[in-house]
């Protein structure tokens, strides 16, 4: 060893100098001439200024069943305020005892000095609400299970994820960097296939198996189409192929269920079935945030591992006091789950047979779509189309909202004419008459024969 270093020394002694290589340096002409010819390239991509984003829609006054937009009162079909819970004199008035007594916000994450006594409270009636052992909250929804999926699911882990799956789930399995399987939206058959090929797989290499990780993540109720996921099939699908179920309820939780309780309490499944359940606190609760609720040791570890837990600020606790009041609501009577149901089904049944237009997702979903049954030949007139129908019924006292997506972010964007992508209208039923009802009906007749007439 000693004899290759002094060879290697005398070896740098006698090697040649490196020498950087001659340049001429530029006259003064051309550096003008370079200067003049570059073009900076521009921060951002060029936005077209008819760009949804650039367009919004200003609501003066508290987003109740009447909502004033852009100055014109409308009633409100665009919002997730499924139970009526955001004009409730109760929740505003504990929330307004609460903002009394904590002040506005905590300016900390839980860790550090941002856990209040209402933050535990709020935690432990989850639990007790969704039969859990424990319930974990977060102060921003879309983060909760953006946070929850990486928390658990590692690089060399593996997934399975139904092509329909929201965009905080897709941002939450591109956070855990594991290896993505999807499957087509429900298709249980299509789930099996892939669970068989990999456990072909493990068989070939067993040692690697015994190490590697195996999600399932579905919604209750999917945001993209209005559909409920078949839990009690997935349940089986689990045990015989060992894996592990992250079920996401923002739209089912205070929905399905005769207490609101979610997609378990609407199939009868036990809740100890699925190893986490996700919601967020922003539609049935009428608050912000979300929660993340399953046996001690799977929530406990978010505590630690969770991003948005960990670094974020918590929720302020008058939101928190407004969750817990929506919570006694729920308790205190459950008919309002049999009510919505009811409504649901009305507005469904109400909006069918609509020349030109579909409903597409479940009668009982307080969250549904009306697609183009024809498409306009592109993606682009169909959304131009669709949006005249939303401005059509907001200048006539109807606030609908068009389903917006990050096309080029998505995993999966369908074609309009196919699939309930930017080529749909999302409604929410908050409550409305009979008579409402049917007014929206012929207005949704009367504005495509209109669009039509005009195309043509």
């Amino acid at each position: 060893m000693e004899g290759i270093l002094i060879l290697w020394i005398i070896r740098l002694l006698f090697s040649k100098t490196y020498k950087l290589q001659e340049r001429s340096d530029l006259t003064e002409k051309e550096k003008e001439e370079l200067i003049e010819e570059w073009q900076p390239e521009p921060l951002v991509p060029p936005v077209s200024k008819e760009h949804p984003a650039l367009n919004y829609n200003v609501v003066t006054g508290p987003p109740t069943h009447k909502i004033v937009v852009n100055g014109n009162e409308c009633i409100n079909f665009a919002s997730f305020n499924f139970l009526g819970l955001l004009d409730n004199e109760k929740v505003k008035n504990v929330a307004l005892a609460s903002l009394k007594k904590y002040g506005v916000g905590t300016c900390g994450p839980r860790g550090f000095y941002g856990t209040f006594d209402v933050h535990l409270e709020l935690e432990d009636r989850i639990a007790k609400f969704m039969r859990t052992e424990e319930a974990i909250i977060y102060s921003y929804g879309f983060a909760t299970i953006a946070s929850a999926i990486p928390a658990y699911s590692k690089r060399g882990d593996l997934v399975f994820v139904d092509e329909a799956a929201c965009f905080a789930i897709q941002k939450g399995l591109q956070a855990s960097r594991s290896n993505i399987k999807y499957f087509k939206h429900n298709d249980m058959d299509d789930l099996e296939r892939l669970l068989k090929e990999q456990e072909f797989e493990d068989q070939k290499n067993p040692r690697k198996a015994r190490v590697t990780r195996r999600f399932l993540f579905v919604e209750g109720l999917y945001m993209n189409t209005g559909s409920i996921c078949p839990l009690p099939e997935l349940v089986k699908l689990k045990y015989k192929y060992k894996v592990r179920i992250f079920l996401e309820e923002s739209l089912s939780f205070g929905v399905l269920g005769e207490h609101g309780r979610g997609v378990t309490e609407h199939f009868g499944v036990n809740i100890d079935d699925i190893d986490l359940i996700s919601a967020n606190m922003e539609n049935a609760l009428a608050s912000i945030g979300g929660f993340c609720c399953g046996r001690s040791f799977v929530i406990d570890h978010q505590r630690l591992s969770g991003q948005g837990y960990c670094f974020s600020a918590s929720l302020p606790p008058m939101l928190a006091s407004a969750a817990i009041e929506a919570l006694n609501i729920m308790e205190d009577d459950p008919d309002i789950f049999r009510k919505l149901s009811q409504k649901c089904q009305q507005i469904h049944l109400a909006l069918h047979g609509i020349s030109g237009l579909k409903v597409v997702g479940e009668s009982f979903s307080p969250a549904f779509h009306l697609q183009l049954t024809r498409s306009r030949g592109s993606r682009e007139n169909d959304v131009k189309l669709l949006q005249e129908i939303v401005d059509y019924c907001q200048n006539r006292g109807i606030a609908l909202t068009q389903a917006r997506y990050l096309d080029k972010e998505e995993k999966f964007l369908p074609s309009p004419s196919s699939h309930l992508m930017d080529c749909t209208v999302l409604f929410c039923y908050l409550g409305i008459c009979e008579s409402i009802i049917l007014g929206l009906l012929s207005v949704y007749l009367e504005v495509f024969l209109y669009s039509e007439g005009n195309q043509q």
